[in-house]
């Protein structure tokens, strides 16, 4: 199964797909080659910010990760405070940060928390708003006002604590000594930088960005994080019969007719009759068309049998090969030259290629992969390469899901070509995308992304 999830080609796909179904997994192709690719990586904080600080009443260490407090405070805004050189980086489920107490001084005044940019540098993280801190000298959380609420222990001389943001829940969070101290709503928008504070003399702290291991686990809390999630979402119910007749309906869709004999007998005993409503459009019978047929060409597809498929096509659909320019042929002829190298065939390939793949260099659109199926002559490990996607099974599975939906477009009963591409399994997951990115945006574009390929590659992808 491929899902495309980028929403902004929404619309270039619906004309890709009114022409040709097979252009639409052209271009499915092209995105594969960066598949997995996450978003661009966030700055993150890496060392204190010497210019950004309360000045003369602390000095930074040269390596810009320790600081301490060196002159007698007088007065309650004579306070030593010091911000990360960056923001929290926001994409991703959790962001944390912890100081090693390395001397409490004359009275372990010392603040951790987060604060932005604007913030007062003579105060401490929580005593202004748009600020949060957790103040080892008496144990309190301070959120945007001079007066604590009763939050966790105190600390001192040789204790490790940290700050944290959990954009899944919205919260700050602390930690002492590798334990969660509690935690409390973020209702700060903007950037945040983390923020050390010191404020009797003598107090010295050292930070850690991450350059060292933490003292708290920060891995197991994303789990349980992630767990969390998890269990929120099995306990909403689903009718067994309408979760059947999606998995049904994806099975018939992609031809993978064994593993639909088998779940079939399996659902006779333990799920109610399905009675499907034919809205918008959809009858069974469209899916069901050429079953058998589907289910050889992407089983001879996915063992690599690509000179068998094509004969199989030109006996049983002869229309969707005629045209040996069209894409559909266009990525048969890509995986054949792909199996040939994969086999090791090299002298076999370069023929293939100069007989088959030369006709579509300088045809738009086809170049790229082209391009692509060549380069893999010029490695000596070509599954170590830029272009080693292209020898991964997802790449097979593309061609097969090609020659799947140009068979059921041959459909004469078939209206809207959509029904096509996409089995209404993957449509409700194309919605859950854009739920899920509307969420996110809401939330000032915070929180970890959701990758759908991630969340699939998570399981065992269905075998016929």
């Amino acid at each position: 199964m491929s899902i495309n999830s980028n929403n902004s080609n929404n619309s270039n796909n619906n004309n890709i797909k009114n022409q040709d179904p097979g252009l639409y997994f052209l271009e499915l192709a092209r995105a594969s080659s960066s598949t997995g690719v996450e978003e661009e990586e966030e700055e993150a904080p890496t060392e204190l910010n010497t210019i950004n600080s309360s000045g003369g009443f602390l000095v930074v260490s040269p390596d810009k990760l320790s600081v301490k407090y060196t002159s007698v405070n007088l007065h309650g805004h004579d306070v030593g405070v010091v911000q990360a050189n960056k923001p929290a980086p926001v994409k991703r489920l959790v962001y944390y940060f912890e100081i090693y107490v390395k001397d409490a001084g004359a009275k372990g005044q010392i603040g951790i928390g987060f604060t932005n940019e604007t913030f007062k540098m003579r105060r401490q993280p929580g005593w202004e708003a748009n600020s949060c801190g957790y103040h080892g000298d008496d144990g309190l959380l301070y959120h945007g006002a001079g007066k604590g609420e009763a939050f966790g222990p105190t600390f001192t001389s040789n204790d490790t604590v940290g700050g944290g943001i959990n954009y899944a829940s919205e919260e700050f969070f602390f930690t002492k000594n590798g334990a969660v101290v509690g935690a409390v709503h973020k209702d700060i928008k903007g950037p945040l930088f983390p923020t050390i504070a010191v404020h009797s003399q003598n107090e010295e702290v050292l930070v850690n960005f991450g350059q060292k291991k933490f003292a708290f686990d920060v891995k197991e809390y994303e789990a349980q994080e992630r767990m969390k999630q998890q269990m929120t979402i099995e306990k909403i119910s689903l009718p067994p019969n309408a979760s059947y007749g999606l998995v049904r309906s994806y099975l018939l869709h992609y031809g993978y007719e064994d593993t639909l004999n088998s779940f079939e007998l399996a659902g006779k005993s333990t799920v109610p009759p399905i009675f499907i409503a034919q809205e918008n459009g959809f009858d069974e019978q469209d899916i069901v068309y050429a079953l058998n047929q589907r289910k050889t060409l992407r089983q001879l597809i996915r063992n690599g049998e690509i000179d068998a498929a094509f004969d199989k096509l030109r006996n049983w659909h002869p229309w969707i090969v005629q045209d040996d320019k069209s894409s559909t042929c266009f990525l048969l002829h890509c995986q054949k030259f792909i199996e040939l190298v994969r086999v090791g065939a090299l002298e076999e390939a370069v023929k293939y290629g100069r007989m088959e793949l030369a006709k579509f260099f300088g045809l738009a659109g086809f170049e790229y992969l082209v391009q692509d199926c060549v380069a893999l002559l010029a490695y000596e490990k070509p599954q170590e390469s830029s272009v080693g996607y292209l020898l991964e099974d997802s790449q097979r599975e593309i061609v097969a899901d090609t020659v799947n939906a140009m068979i059921l477009s041959t459909n004469p009963n078939v209206k809207d070509l959509h029904c096509c591409l996409h089995s209404y399994l993957e449509r409700l997951l194309r919605q859950l995308i854009a739920c899920c990115l509307e969420r996110r945006s809401m939330n000032g574009d915070q929180g970890e992304a959701f990758h759908l390929h991630r969340v699939l590659n998570s399981g065992n992808k269905a075998k016929c």
